[in-house]
């Protein structure tokens, strides 16, 4: 297995890891997003995210996605969006593999923080990233505003 930074090629096989995340997350139509957008915003002049692979043989087995935030308290920090592995190769060390990636690019640029989300009843991610030295932000909540609702407020105002 190996781990590297995306390129567009690996990008229709980064949809349906993807899709099967949402489907594992149990919103299997949430997924808008297309390979073209995926493409267009990742790797142009000014690209949104980047994205790494764990790739066995020719297959990408799992993917990491993160971004850059900034944190009025901390400054820069990284956010990751999805940590990804085929449902069929996990307990293989691929998640730890791109999980530690991700740290190693954070610490590398001396970022202050780095966050992401899980779901309260994803108990094995959350097991992993607590025995990683991770902390929970047990306080808090996450605060959507979809796209309906947007324009829902917008609209009233």
């Amino acid at each position: 297995m190996k781990i590297r930074e995306a390129t567009k090629e690996d990008m229709p096989q980064v949809l349906e890891l993807i899709r099967e995340l949402a489907i594992f997350e149990k919103e299997p139509d949430a997924v808008e997003i297309t390979e073209e957008t995926l493409i267009q915003e990742g790797f142009g002049e000014n690209p949104l995210y980047t994205c790494f692979v764990a790739q066995k043989h020719k297959e990408i087995v799992g993917t990491a996605l993160i971004y850059f935030r900034f944190s009025t308290w901390k400054g820069k920090i990284l956010h990751l969006e999805d940590l990804i592995v085929r449902e069929s190769e996990r307990g293989n060390g691929i998640g730890e593999a791109l999980y530690l990636i991700v740290m190693q690019y954070a610490y590398n640029r001396g970022l202050k923080r780095v966050s992401w989300d899980v779901l309260d009843w994803n108990e094995g991610a959350i097991r992993f990233y607590e025995r990683s030295g991770a902390k929970l932000m047990k306080d808090w909540h996450i605060v959507h505003f979809d796209e309906s609702g947007l324009k829902n407020y917008i609209e009233q105002k």
